[in-house]
């Protein structure tokens, strides 16, 4: 027929197309900074993060999950057959077959895209994604009707040359929002860039099931690079692999339903950071932007289009605010929803260091709580001399005396904290009752540096890490136990980027881990707790940071409580509002995080909630009553431990 060379041809040119969009757009990836990948492992384990890993995430809506196998799989396997068959001119039956089977499972799944976007939940982003289940359903459609002659249903030249040409068009229309939406930019290009960020993802231990969540160090050997800066300033100062992951951001808002500095109002949504990265490296502005915006801690909302951005412009200077990156608690929940597994954490603490380290602009009482842990090693300025004074009636060996013990009691900053104290000595009183043979550093003891890491002062962070290792490197101990999660995540995944070899070998825990351990091994005995209804609220650096979610459950369970789990619990338990430095450099909202986790608490009809951090008993006591009591594990257990008569 006179026109049968038009279809092939315009996909031919389309995918040159594409392929030049993919170097345009890989050009301004390799604006940011050098970093190691292993490419051809990365290559060769990309087609299992995506089916495994990525798929776990995004299976946590079966909706979705299954619309993306369909529309997902079947638009790779149709263009993949469309080359074969209607570009190559390969002639199989069997090809053919497959190839309409692959559209139509393509075209089931668009419908179900074109019903989600009948009325989206207000997560989604708009705009080109409205436009975007048309294109899928004219592509799986158009391409059916091409290749129904091949299959011998329709007679070759079946509707002469007007079927082609129209044909043609339906081609250049949906097939230009599938593939130049790869690479130019469109709904499409989360497709391309998403493939290439799981193959150079920054933290590859994240997949197959492992955990990936210490903060990567700030390298101050610049050797002797005047113009060296600490901490990301512009876009160009980021990863490239970083600058690829924002680019292969969904905008489904997943990480945007789940923020609690969004949710309370402050002037942060992490769909929207992340859109502001990629017009940071691609230059521009925000105008094109159909999600939400940031709020602006008033009730309302900050406009869009005022946003400016350019790869070697400061960041703050036009393009993101300040207070978006101190209204962040690091809770990591944006990270765990995200089901291109983007690392939004990681690049708010980033732009934080540029803030503090080369600006020094760390807000409210921010910039004092740093002066105080590099004067007095804790953040509140107490004096290091008092350290222990909480223990003094506790008789608790000090490391420096007996040099070696089976168990190292990490007591971190709680011991300055009158209310904290209370869940130190119910743990110290369980461990005596279990005869475990426990010594703490008392006033040898640093803060772990947790605070002044979050808030971007890195070199702080760094120097109180080597000193505690100096220190644990003088003694002997096989465990160490904390009541602080946050001290527990810096031990544990953080302090071994310093060459040290203080911990190797040594086990460390989380307080509710180590008693489980001992409930379990019958070390002492509890009676049951009565008449209680309880709830248990899940620490962020506990849970999502460590993935510890049972232990805590299984000794309430030992009390005999049937937890009233609430709405959000487990890995999309709602923060507290306590990490992150966010009580510091407190950036004004219209609501409290607390108050939002303690009406989490009061829907489930709860009248006590455990807990297992101090500063989330800090956040949650600070809600004004009535509400119900708030308990460490250690107190509830302590309550109820049955002491023997000696």
């Amino acid at each position: 027929m006179i026109l049968d060379w038009l279809p092939p041809s315009l996909i031919v040119v389309l995918l040159m197309l594409a392929a030049i969009g993919a170097v345009r757009r890989m050009n301004l990836w390799r604006t940011g900074q050098a970093d190691k990948v292993d490419w051809v492992a990365g290559l060769l384990a990309m087609p299992k993060r995506y089916l495994h890993d990525l798929h776990h995430v995004v299976d946590r809506d079966k909706y979705i999950s299954r619309t993306h196998v369909a529309t997902g799989g079947g638009f790779v396997l149709a263009m993949l057959l469309t080359l074969l068959v209607h570009v190559l001119g390969v002639k199989s039956e069997l090809l053919v077959w497959a190839l309409l089977a692959s559209l139509a499972l393509m075209f089931c799944g668009a419908l179900f895209v074109f019903k989600r976007r009948i009325n989206p939940p207000s997560r989604l982003s708009k705009g080109p994604w409205m436009r975007l289940p048309k294109s899928l359903l004219t592509f799986s459609i158009t391409f059916f009707v091409l290749t129904l002659p091949a299959a011998g249903v329709l007679p070759v030249g079946a509707g002469n040359w007007a079927l082609t040409a129209v044909l043609s068009v339906f081609i250049l229309l949906s097939l230009s929002e599938m593939l130049l939406g790869l690479t130019w930019g469109g709904p499409m290009k989360h497709a391309f860039a998403g493939a290439l960020h799981l193959a150079f993802h920054r933290r590859s231990e994240r997949f197959g099931g492992g955990r990936s969540t210490g903060l990567k160090p700030v390298l101050f050997s610049d050797n002797g690079n005047v113009n060296a800066v600490h901490g990301v300033a512009k876009p160009s100062d980021f990863k490239w692999n970083q600058l690829l992951g924002f680019d292969a951001c969904v905008q489904c808002g997943r990480c945007e339903a789940v923020c609690p500095a969004f949710a309370a109002g402050q002037p942060l949504n992490p769909k929207k950071l992340i859109q502001d990265m990629v017009v940071g490296f691609a230059g521009g502005t925000d105008a094109s932007y159909t999600g939400s915006p940031y709020p602006d801690g008033k009730g309302g909302t900050q406009s869009v289009g005022q946003a400016r951005g350019g790869a070697d412009q400061i960041i703050t200077d036009g393009l993101i605010h300040p207070d978006t990156l101190w209204s962040c608690t690091t809770c990591r929940a944006c990270v765990e929803e995200c089901p291109m597994m983007i690392e939004h954490v990681d690049a708010i603490v980033d732009m934080r260091r540029f803030l503090t380290l080369e600006k020094g602009e760390t807000p409210n009482k921010g910039a004092q709580v740093l002066e105080n842990i590099i004067a007095t090693d804790n953040p509140n300025g107490h004096s290091p001399g008092s350290r222990t004074h909480w223990a003094s009636d506790q008789n608790l060996p000090l490391m420096s005396d007996v040099k070696q013990a089976d168990v190292l009691f990490w007591v971190s900053d709680g011991a300055f904290d009158m209310r904290s104290q209370r869940i130190l000595r119910a743990f110290v009183k369980l461990l005596k009752a279990a005869n475990v043979d426990v010594a703490i550093l008392g006033d040898e003891e640093r803060d772990s540096g947790d605070v002044a890491r979050r808030l971007g002062d890195d070199a702080t962070f760094q120097s109180l890490a080597k000193r505690n290792l100096a220190t644990l490197s003088q003694y002997r101990f096989s465990t160490v136990v904390t009541t602080d999660p946050h001290a527990f995540h810096c031990l544990k995944n953080e302090y071994a980027d310093f060459g040290s070899t203080a911990l190797d070998g040594v086990e460390i825990l989380h307080h509710t881990t180590f008693l489980n351990r001992l409930v379990k091994e019958g070390r002492f005995k509890l009676s049951a707790l009565q008449g209680r209804k309880v709830t248990y609220h899940d620490p962020c650096y506990l849970g999502r940071y460590n993935g510890e979610y049972d232990s805590p459950r299984e000794l309430l369970a030992s009390l005999g409580i049937e937890l009233a789990e609430m709405e959000r619990s487990g890995y999309r338990s709602r923060c507290c509002g306590g990490g992150g430095g966010a009580p510091i450099t407190d950036i004004p909202g219209e609501r409290r995080v607390a108050d939002m986790r303690m009406e989490d608490v009061i829907n489930t009809g709860a009248d006590m909630v455990a807990v297992g951090c101090q500063q989330c008993t800090a956040m949650l006591e600070g809600v004004v009553e009535p509400r119900p009591i708030v308990k460490d594990i250690a107190e509830i257990l302590a309550g109820q431990l049955i002491e023997e008569a000696h």
